[in-house]
Formats: structure tokens, C-alpha cells, sequence
């Protein structure tokens, strides 16, 4: 294994003697990691990291005639949606990208739909590469357009509107929500309400209220008077709490869409006089800041996993390789357990 004296430069040449392979195997496991064998890829990150070799992005530009960035679109249903899921998946595409050398653009609008224009501005002007989609919803023009224009991308959320696309990967939301009946279940909670998004708010509503359904329809009980909808704002949600916590009662429990919606089952239980975790056991979805700052028990997504992923499919789509999968990838959530869901009549 070569060594580097003091101050010599190490270049592509100096990683590539030290893992004995050739040069073209560097940049393949620098620009087309899929290529190379596992274990030679080891080795070659392996004498990345110890020389501490950084290659040239200007060089790398000029070769490939590629900026080495993605872009991400904020705010695409409007500046008034929140996606408590965004800021966490930006920082963990961040950090995976520069894993790969590659770096994110984030850009947006004021208006309440996928911005389009900015699309075309940022590719015509090489700014990216590619593009991470987000936020996907029936309807959305943006999978349509640039699968039209062969523009590289793949998406965080299925491509509700065309089910043939599968450079997707997407949290499966009825499993986040039968985890959490099931946890409640056994943690003592008799009956379990849901608070979600009004009807026809989205695809991803209907999952996460299909999984509560489907886990609770053992019990024969009427579900349907246990359960309430409120549009993703913290008051709407504690008023919709109220006849979903008056129904399960003492030693019940309320699976959530969202951790707002959890959120306002808290504020509602405790005007209720009920104690939270003990009285009454309480579920968020997502593992948002709120959830933690509230002691809530939440479904969490898994953002590294996600980012993982999608650069995959990224690279796939920036290669030239056809979308030949049968479907995309769909991570199963996790349950972060706190004083919310204690145990009915325990102490938490």
C-alpha cells in the first residue's frame, strides 16, 4: 500500500495505485458506484479516505459537462403547506449527496403549484443536473414534464398519476399507523380513535387512515364514531379532537395523522382533564420537533434510508439506464415510543 510524502498531491492516478486498480475504476466508483464490484468499491473508498483524496469538481465539470448538483423544489403546494418531513429529508440529502460529490439547490416559488418555469431556467442553465422531486400529489404536472423532456429525476413520493414510473421511494403510511394501533393495543388502551386529514385530501390521507382501520376491524366495534378529520392546523385539530376522545373514553387511545394533529389530541385531553399516556394514549406521525418537544409517541419516516435511495435512483436516471424496476421502493416507518403512550392507568 503506497504512502504520500508530506505535501505531494494526491491525485486520481496515486488512489488508483494504491488500490490497485485503474484509473477508469476511481471515477467509476466516484461517478457510477453501481459499476463496480463491492468489494473493489470498498477498497477504493477505503484509500480515498486514508490519502484524503478530493477530486476536482471544475475538472469533473468540464469532463462530463455536469454541474455535480441536484435540485429540490420548496414550498410546491404553497408557502401556507407545511411538510414537517422536508427539512429532515434536505439535511439527510445533503449529507448523502456529499458522500457521492454531489450538492443540493433548493429553489421555489410563491405560488400554490409545482413551479415549472424554474425547472426549465435551471436545467437550460446547467445549474443542476438533475432533480428530487418531492411532495408528490394526483395531479402534479412535474413527473409528466420532465419524463417528456428527459430530464433526469426520481422522486420522494409515489407518481400517483402514472403508475409505470418507478424511480420512486415512499414511507408506507398503513403500516405507520397499524404499528401504532398495535403498540397501543398493547400497552393497554382499550379503543383506539384517529384524527386525520379531511376526505380526499390526498392518497398518502387514505393510507395512514387504512392502516388504523385495518388494524382495528378485529374488534367488531362501530369505528366510524371514533373517528374525526381536521385540516393540518393546531386549533382545527384540538376541536376535532374532542367527540374522538369523548368516544374512547378513559383508557383509550387516538392514532394521528399527522404529530399536529397529536398535538391537538394533547391540548383537547388535558381540557378534558385527562391525564396524557395514562388516561388516554396518544400517537403523532412523524417524529417531527413537535412530537419531541410534546413527549408524543410518533411513527418515524426514515430520512437516511430515503436519501439513500433516491441518490440511487438519481445516478440510475443520470446514467442513461432505463426505468426497468416493477415497482419503487416503499420503507416501512418505525415507532418511537414516549410518555404519551405510558400505558393506560400507569404512570409514565
Amino acid at each position: 500500500m503506497q504512502g504520500v510524502g508530506p505535501g505531494s498531491r494526491v491525485t486520481i492516478e496515486t488512489v488508483a495505485a494504491a488500490a490497485q486498480v485503474s484509473r477508469q475504476t476511481v471515477t467509476n466508483a466516484l461517478r457510477h458506484p453501481q459499476r463496480v464490484k463491492p468489494e473493489t468499491l470498498e477498497r477504493v473508498h477505503a484509500e480515498i479516505e486514508r490519502l484524503g483524496y478530493r477530486p476536482s469538481l471544475a475538472a469533473q465539470a468540464m469532463q462530463s459537462q455536469r454541474s455535480g448538483a441536484i435540485g429540490v423544489e420548496l414550498n410546491v403546494l404553497g408557502p401556507n403547506y407545511h411538510n414537517a418531513m422536508m427539512a429532515p429529508f434536505l439535511a439527510a440529502l445533503s449529507v448523502e449527496s456529499a458522500r457521492h460529490h454531489l450538492h443540493v439547490v433548493t429553489f421555489g416559488s410563491t405560488g400554490d403549484t409545482p413551479t415549472l418555469d424554474a425547472y426549465e431556467h435551471m436545467r437550460q442553465s446547467q445549474v443542476v443536473d438533475a432533480f428530487v422531486i418531492a411532495d408528490t400529489h394526483l395531479g402534479d404536472p412535474r413527473p409528466a414534464w420532465l419524463t417528456a423532456r428527459g430530464i433526469p429525476f426520481a422522486s420522494f413520493g409515489r407518481v400517483w398519476d402514472d403508475p409505470t414510473f418507478t424511480r420512486w421511494v415512499d414511507i408506507d403510511g398503513h403500516h405507520g399507523t397499524a404499528l401504532a394501533v398495535d403498540h397501543c393495543r398493547g400497552a393497554g388502551y382499550q379503543r383506539i380513535g384517529y384524527l386525520g386529514w379531511p376526505k380526499g385530501h390526498s392518497a398518502v390521507a387514505g393510507s395512514r387512515r387504512e392502516g388504523w382501520l385495518h388494524a382495528c376491524r378485529w374488534d367488531n366495534a362501530d369505528l366510524l364514531s371514533r373517528e374525526a378529520s381536521a385540516v393540518d392546523e393546531l386549533e382545527a385539530a384540538t376541536l376535532a379532537a374532542r367527540p374522538v376522545i369523548a368516544e374512547v373514553g378513559r383508557g383509550g387511545a387516538v392514532v394521528c395523522a399527522t404529530d399536529v394533529h397529536a398535538v391537538g389530541v394533547l391540548h383537547a385531553a388535558l381540557r378534558a382533564g385527562l391525564r396524557p399516556g395514562i388516561d388516554l394514549g396518544i400517537v403523532g406521525f412523524d417524529d417531527s420537533e413537535l412530537a419531541r418537544m410534546h413527549g408524543l409517541s410518533s411513527i418515524a419516516q426514515p430520512m437516511e434510508a430515503v436519501s439513500a435511495h433516491v441518490l440511487r435512483l438519481v445516478r440510475e436516471s443520470l446514467s442513461g439506464d432505463e426505468d426497468t424496476g416493477t415497482t419503487g421502493v416503499l420503507l416501512q416507518p418505525e415507532l418511537t415510543i414516549r410518555a404519551s403512550t405510558a400505558g393506560a392507568g400507569r404512570r409514565p
